[in-house]
């Protein structure tokens, strides 16, 4: 099925460039994309065939994550495999093909966008004579130039030291160490890869101590936030579905967001007033990929904790995406790993995002085909235009507060304090000034609101 081409130009938007004609650029790197003829995955819990992605739309995510880092993609090829190999994964002659790419474009780093054993892996890269990062590597490499906080910086290098625990390799015999003794007790001591294995394992302890110390200021923050009781919303969804941008739009923040995989990675919350009042605390998260790997779910539990306890979450798609139902699956899945069922209605809304991408007839046809009587109907929003906004925040103001309620409270002079904060919490309708200094106010408010008025005017008459 092979699909190459230059990436240069459409990459990098200049031409190829050579080494010895100007300074030193950015890494130069090919990637490929195998697409196993005979690889069927499963769910793991049901064991259901799962959504697979075209050829075209894995070869675009490979590319876009070898763009995350920045690397100059001299060639790029999706590789049909019926028969994958234990040594190399792919034939001899594909690997001969590409050491031949590899050599004449100079490149530094073979992208293999599928994960390799360790053994896979070190055979191509004699075969390539190239650095080789399959899947799960070139994640961890994005992670680690993403992650900004101390927090972000510890999981991405404890999800990597136990990446490399599993690919020591005994190519460091030289460095073994003898220990004392005489006769057959006097042979090789503990060799090089032994003392490798042994310091990771000594960092990787390390490294969860302080991150259980991380998750205990976690704990104390969260309880710190339920004695204020403002309910949590955090947006889940596949990287670069627009979660940052939802985020800006619905707090007014100044997040990073850019059409770029993985361009928030340390979770950012944002307390938001809704159109009637309600308080909640609004979380950004990491965004999820297909085949996560298992490393970064454990190294991001602290931070994924904050989707665990919100008390609604937001599942964002990019339904202008064409793998948009496999997208999904996956995020479902991993919240499933969460322990958060997607499919509870009453704690999840699927928003779909980018609406502004689709013509009228796309629109009409996806929603109308989205009617579920099972489930509530998916919100179609823009977060760049602001399109469905307004009715994405009713519907979390209802879910966190409520349905509105007609309601008519008379003020007392000695209550006009109250006057204020019924404007701020409800949409007042009405208002009547009576003869006697009170006044009269028609509002809709939530359920919410409705019970913390009548707490409020039975505070002040008992005053």
């Amino acid at each position: 099925m092979a699909r190459e081409k230059d990436a240069d130009a459409t990459v990098r938007g200049k031409p190829a460039h050579h080494p010895g004609t100007e300074a030193k650029g950015p890494t130069r790197a090919v990637v490929i994309v195998p697409v196993l003829t005979r690889h069927q995955r499963n769910d793991d819990e049901t064991n259901r065939p799962r959504l697979m992605r075209s050829a075209d739309a894995r070869h675009d995510e490979a590319v876009g994550l070898a763009r995350a880092i920045n690397l100059d993609l001299i060639n790029t090829a999706v590789v049909t495999v019926n028969d994958p190999r234990p040594a190399t994964l792919l034939g001899s002659g594909k690997v001969a093909e590409f050491a031949e790419i590899v050599k004449e474009g100079h490149a530094e780093v073979v992208v293999v966008d599928h994960p390799l054993t360790p053994v896979q892996q070190r055979n191509l890269e004699k075969e390539l004579n190239a650095k080789v990062l399959d899947r799960t590597g070139l994640i961890l490499e994005i992670f680690g130039e993403r992650a900004r906080t101390k927090e972000g910086t510890l999981q991405v290098e404890l999800a990597h030291l136990n990446y490399q625990k599993g690919r020591l390799v005994r190519s460091w015999t030289h460095l073994e160490r003898q220990r004392g003794g005489a006769g057959f007790l006097g042979g090789p001591g503990e060799t090089q890869i032994e003392s490798d294995r042994r310091q990771l394992q000594e960092k990787i302890i390390k490294l969860k101590q302080e991150l259980e110390t991380v998750r205990r200021t976690r704990d104390l923050h969260r309880a710190k936030r339920k004695k204020v009781p403002f309910p949590v919303v955090a947006i889940v969804g596949y990287t670069n579905a627009g979660k940052s941008t939802l985020f800006n739009r619905l707090t007014g923040a100044d997040v990073l967001a850019q059409d770029m995989l993985f361009a928030t990675l340390d979770p950012t919350l944002r307390r938001v007033r809704l159109p009637h009042g309600t308080p909640i605390i609004l979380s950004d998260t990491v965004g999820f990929i297909s085949d996560l790997p298992t490393h970064l779910i454990a190294a991001f539990r602290a931070t994924l904790e904050e989707v665990v306890e919100a008390d609604l979450v937001i599942h964002l798609r990019d339904i202008s995406d064409p793998d948009t139902a496999a997208q999904a699956e996956d995020v479902e899945r991993i919240l499933a790993d969460l322990g958060v069922d997607a499919g509870d209605a009453k704690r999840v809304i699927e928003v779909w995002n980018k609406i502004d991408r689709l013509d009228e007839g796309n629109r009409s046809r996806l929603l109308a085909d989205s009617v579920d009587a099972s489930k509530a109907p998916p919100i179609a929003v823009s977060a760049v235009t602001g399109e469905g906004i307004d009715a994405l925040k009713a519907i979390i103001e209802t879910r966190m507060a409520g349905e509105l309620e007609d309601l008519t409270v008379t003020i007392e002079p000695a209550q006009f304090g109250l006057v204020d904060w019924l404007y701020r919490n409800g949409d007042v309708v009405s208002r009547s000034d009576n003869d006697d200094g009170s006044a009269t106010i028609s509002l809709k408010a939530t359920q919410s609101a409705r019970e913390e008025i009548e707490s409020r005017l039975r505070r002040k008459n008992n005053g």
